[in-house]
């Protein structure tokens, strides 16, 4: 009974450790509740009415769904995505080329248990993909085909635009792969274009996020350290740096980036078991400070720096929290200028 009682007491004394001591910042929304266990959101600014924009967020269960929230973080059920068999991880591109008259937004996320990704149009929510892209397909082992996090590229050389997808295992070397998508007569096909990315071995890889004005990839190698790597294949395949592990308690987690149009901007990372996030220099990537937005948890974030309404004059920056919820902020609350 004593040694039950003192393993109780540790455990309330390293979780009370962990919490963070900074002062919390209240979110100015929080989203209606999802049926199962929230992952990661991504955010459409509407170039028509910015006010009208939307945050999709994965819910990941086998009856999954990809869930639409307007601004207020209400669900809005026509414009949601269910029947989704685990969806981990989400993300906008802008502009895509359907044919010669046709652009559109698109949505593409992973659906781990059909071990695919899926493309959708945005705001009509219209799949582009035929049911679904497979991935993975040259692994023998099946549990290095589960494809978990996923981030668009569009590269600024010829607007190529690319899907880079990570998974829930995976080798030493090659954890990415980098898939082509491109629509002809026929469709939309997505092309296997390279692997890249090491992988320490400690936990797992699933945050990744593109910087597309820079043509940089960065990735959460969870236990070690926050990885850049060149987005553009033709860059090759070479590490560029593996920075900001001494800031983290534990979990690296959701990468959000913030970028201003005079070139300047941040990326937002997770601090996981800390309930923190480290915020780093886009350029340099020289850590700058953190913040504590009162989540628990929080897996994936986002962010945008244009205004979409009075509530988020300063643009947006979105963080799931492990009550099957999203947290909304003000990004000027967070303290980046």
């Amino acid at each position: 009974m004593k040694n039950i009682s003192y393993l109780l007491v540790l455990t309330i004394v390293m979780v009370s450790c962990r919490q963070s001591r900074l002062p919390k910042i209240i979110p100015d929304v929080i989203t209606e509740f999802t049926l199962n266990d929230t992952d990661d959101p991504a955010i459409w600014v509407n170039p028509k009415n910015p006010a009208e924009s939307i945050v999709f967020g994965t819910d990941k269960k086998t009856n999954g769904a990809i869930y639409a929230f307007d601004l207020n973080g209400k669900i809005i059920q026509d414009k949601t995505i269910r029947d989704i068999q685990r969806p981990n991880n989400v993300d906008i591109e802008y502009g895509f080329q359907l044919n010669d008259s046709t652009v559109t937004d698109i949505l593409v996320f992973t659906e781990r248990e059909k071990q695919q990704i899926r493309m959708f149009s945005v705001p009509d929510m219209k799949p582009l993909d035929g049911g679904g892209f497979k991935v993975f397909e040259d692994e023998e082992l099946e549990e290095n085909r589960l494809p978990m996090g996923v981030s668009l590229f569009k590269s600024p050389k010829d607007a190529t635009v690319y899907a880079i997808v990570g998974r829930k295992t995976g080798p030493a070397d090659g954890y990415l792969y980098q898939y082509t998508l491109i629509a002809d007569s026929l469709g939309v096909t997505s092309n296997y274009v390279r692997k890249f990315g090491k992988f320490s071995g400690v936990k797992e890889i699933e945050a990744i996020a593109v910087d597309d004005e820079n043509g940089f990839v960065y990735f959460s190698d969870e236990g070690v350290c926050i990885k850049k790597y060149h987005a553009e294949p033709s860059m090759g395949n070479e590490e560029i740096s593996c920075f900001g592990g001494e800031y983290f308690d534990e979990d690296i987690e959701g990468i959000a980036i913030a970028s201003y149009t005079d070139g300047h901007g941040y990326l937002i990372v997770s601090n996981q078991q800390k309930g923190e996030f480290n915020i780093f220099d886009r350029e340099t990537n020289a850590y700058i400070t953190t913040v504590n937005l009162s989540t628990t948890a929080t897996d994936g974030c986002e962010a945008v720096t244009v205004p979409l309404n009075d509530t988020f004059k300063n643009g947006l920056f979105v963080a799931m929290n492990d009550e099957k919820n999203f947290y909304f902020y003000d990004l000027k609350r967070l303290g980046l200028q």
